[in-house]
């Protein structure tokens, strides 16, 4: 095997087996700083002793027996620790590592901890990147505009809450498992939307590192819970959205309206999957089982998917699932995208006074004013659309979507 084959078994066992090594030491000693150095250690060590030695037949064992030796040195090397020194030296052995049952187990356990609701929704984000993305501390600095001391500041705080606080390393109670995995679907989703629209005014318009990283974790909790629905409906979702993400960027770095996006840009293997899980979801709802917000909202990209031009598109089918969304979740957000299917339908006059109910609740979001600047287009008011668009353009902090308001603000005579 060269280097290249070397190198490249290393990055796939990290990113297979990162958050594996992570949980089973993390249950193992029950800590989260000696789980994430000593699987730091062992992929370094793989880096020096794989080429030399060969890729090991099970990569995922000899890198979980390597980090349990760096983590009992670790603590042996900590004179203040010797309770713990005395685990160590109980649980040393050299068995082969647990079934992958069980580590998929561990993992799970360590998403709840991560996305526990005692800590910020951003150190949530940002520790899940770290401890189960495997995501270093200035790749994550980088995904949020930060510096990476402050990045560090943020996970060390976060860990050490853990440790004080208590938080148990388990998957919760049965009664406290829907609200426990809305958080950690919350905290995919924010992820997710990092990178289909990046708020950083320095990045690309749309990062797919953050993308492909919600949507690896996200197939990782549908496969520990695969009878989750709402799992089920936001994996959907970011497929039906990622499927779209090469036709969303101009050549120039513009975005591109949804309805001028090349359809047959689109990736079919990911529509495709999308619409699987959002028929298998549509017939859990056929028998009973009321869906969940991420649900609807992938029904919703599945219609759009589903039509081979805008003009197919079946704004009646996406306005009856936005009014079912709203009774879910009336956030001003959500009145406001039902307001562009009621636009397609009754008119931008209609949509208007929709709209404009909606001003002080959205008076900071951008996306209100880009909203409001179109139907004012369409009514051939040029001087507020323009107005509008102005202050869309004030309030955007992504590139692409800049450069898109402000050709469609000067388009206006």
């Amino acid at each position: 095997m060269n280097d290249v084959d070397v190198r490249e078994a290393i990055t796939r066992a990290h990113h297979d087996e990162w958050a594996r090594v992570v949980a089973s030491l993390t249950r193992r000693f029950g800590d989260l700083d000696i789980a994430e150095e000593a699987a730091a250690e062992a992929f370094a060590t793989a880096i020096q002793r794989w080429p030399a030695d060969g890729v090991p037949p099970n990569p995922g064992a000899w890198l979980t027996t390597t980090a349990g030796r760096k983590a009992i040195d670790r603590i042996r090397r900590e004179n203040k620790r010797d309770d713990k020194h005395k685990e160590a030296q109980m649980v040393y052995d050299d068995d082969p590592p647990e079934p992958v049952g069980a580590i998929d187990d561990d993992r799970l356990r360590l998403i709840f901890t991560c996305c526990h609701p005692a800590l910020a929704m951003r150190t949530r984000v940002a520790l899940t990147l770290r401890m189960v993305g495997g995501l270093t501390v200035p790749e994550i600095a980088r995904a949020f505009l930060v510096q990476e001391t402050a990045m560090e500041r943020r996970i060390t705080r976060a860990k050490a809450k853990i440790k004080a606080a208590h938080i148990p390393y388990r998957v919760p109670a049965a009664e406290d498992l829907p609200a426990r995995v809305t958080g950690v679907l919350a905290v995919l989703y924010l992820v997710f939307n990092e990178g289909y629209l990046a708020t950083g005014p320095d990045t690309d318009p749309v990062r797919h590192d953050l993308t492909a990283e919600a949507i690896r974790l996200t197939r990782l909790i549908r496969a520990l819970l695969p009878d989750d629905g709402e799992v089920a409906g936001l994996l959907a979702l970011m497929l039906l959205i990622e499927a779209r993400r090469t036709a969303r960027v101009s050549a120039g770095g513009e975005l591109v309206a949804f309805n001028e996006q090349d359809r047959g840009a689109w990736d079919a293997a990911l529509i495709a999957e999308g619409h699987r899980l959002v028929r298998e979801r549509l017939a859990a709802a056929a028998a009973g089982v009321a869906p969940g917000r991420y649900q609807i909202l992938a029904a919703i990209n599945a219609v759009h998917t589903s039509a081979r031009d805008v003009r197919d598109t079946d704004w009646s089918q996406v306005l009856a699932l936005y009014d079912q969304l709203v009774r879910l979740d009336p956030s001003p957000i959500i009145a406001l995208n039902r307001a562009i299917a009621v636009a397609e339908l009754d008119g931008p006059e209609v949509a208007l006074a929709i709209v404009d109910r909606l001003a002080e609740a959205l008076a900071g979001y951008h996306a209100y004013h880009a909203t409001r600047a179109d139907l004012l287009r369409r009514l051939g008011q040029s001087q507020q659309s323009r107005a509008a668009y102005g202050r869309a353009i004030e309030l955007a902090g992504n590139t692409g979507e800049t450069a898109y308001l402000t050709r469609r603000r000067d388009q206006l005579q």
